[in-house]
């Protein structure tokens, strides 16, 4: 990949006009861009691929020709100026949403081209572009996780919405949370680490950071999302099987204005204490039929990590029916035996 620096000087208009209130029209378009773009005095600094550069170099001198012209700029002129320097962009998407399929594009990654690389997955894209709430349940490997933050970066890039908000339970599996050395942020780290390396396999470390620090892409634990309301976010929880029913009941009224979710889970890999109080397992039967909500289902064959890993959950899947086909021989013998009357008559 061919990623070259430019260096924008703006000394004929008011840059902090240019940018937007806390750089609210500069956050609107570094997200539309897989370039990185700081500010340094009066300079603009984009370091990208060049193709990209020049669209950002073209949609700045736009900017610039409205603010001198009406002498202040809105977040609708930048959404115009920006459908008029990335026409392509726009006519992707539109396809995308016409049929779409395993040849479909959701995102071009550091990489590669992102797709859909299943059936099931293919009808997860489908279902997360025509509703504003879908279910991903099935086995780990199954690509659940990557897809919807791959679906989610391409919304924010399309300016559908204008943040993502990911979020995981910090439920641990054996081990104490309050045991583990450090302060709060390096305690929850290893649980939100999975959602940090799939975007970090899609977006540089560099453009990360800065939509880090511009509050763009968020990476929360569960228990942080009470008293918000997300408008105009794309929302992901993760790991969904451990979230309580209270816990998962607050993250759905979550949902504010324009905003989409994507919910992931494995309902055979709960950490929880008592199994029966999933979340997950419990929006299964309580929200089946609403409509705008759907559910999609992963099972071992939609594997699509390393071949072991669809022989590993087999392995498993074979112990556990042998453990129970042993636990009820057991029982059925133990009902079965005969009373000893002696010790009766004792």
């Amino acid at each position: 990949m061919d990623i070259t620096e430019k260096k924008i000087k703006i000394n004929d208009v008011d840059l902090a006009s240019l940018l937007g209130y806390n750089d609210q029209f500069l956050s609107v378009i570094e997200s539309r861009f897989d370039a990185s773009i700081a500010v340094r005095g009066d300079t603009i600094i984009v370091r990208g691929e060049p193709s990209e550069i020049k669209m950002i170099e073209k949609t700045f001198g736009e900017l610039r020709y409205i603010l001198q012209r009406k002498g202040s700029i809105s977040v609708e002129d930048v959404n115009s100026v920006l459908l008029f320097a990335m026409p392509s962009f726009t006519e992707n998407k539109a396809h995308s949403k016409d049929a779409p399929s395993m040849n479909s594009v959701i995102l071009y990654g550091k990489k590669e081209a992102i797709k859909p690389r299943n059936k099931n997955q293919a009808e997860m894209y489908r279902k997360v572009l025509e509703n504003d709430l879908v279910f991903a349940i099935g086995p780990a490997g199954t690509g659940k996780t990557y897809l919807a933050v791959a679906i989610a970066l391409a919304a924010l890039k399309n300016n559908e919405v204008s943040r993502i908000v990911l979020s995981r339970p910090a439920v641990e599996a054996g081990e104490s949370l309050g045991f583990l050395p450090g302060d709060l942020s390096e305690k929850v780290d290893p649980y939100l680490r999975p959602l940090l390396d799939a975007i970090s396999d899609m977006v540089s470390a560099e453009k990360l950071k800065s939509m880090s620090e511009k509050r763009i892409i968020e990476i929360v634990p569960l228990a942080y999302m009470r008293g918000r309301t997300l408008s105009n976010s794309f929302i992901i929880l993760d790991e969904a099987q451990n979230a309580t029913i209270t816990q998962m009941k607050m993250f759905l009224t979550r949902l504010g204005k324009n905003s989409k979710a994507i919910v992931t889970g494995d309902v055979t890999q709960i950490d929880l204490p008592n199994k029966k109080l999933s979340g997950l397992g419990d929006a299964e039967k309580v929200l089946h039929g609403i409509p705008g909500i759907e559910f999609t289902y992963f099972d071992k064959s939609d594997v699509v990590r390393h071949k072991l890993v669809s022989d590993i959950i087999n392995a498993y899947d074979k112990s556990e029916i042998e453990k129970e086909k042993y636990r009820m021989s057991k029982y059925q013998n133990n009902i079965s035996e005969p009373v000893n009357q002696s010790i009766i008559k004792e």
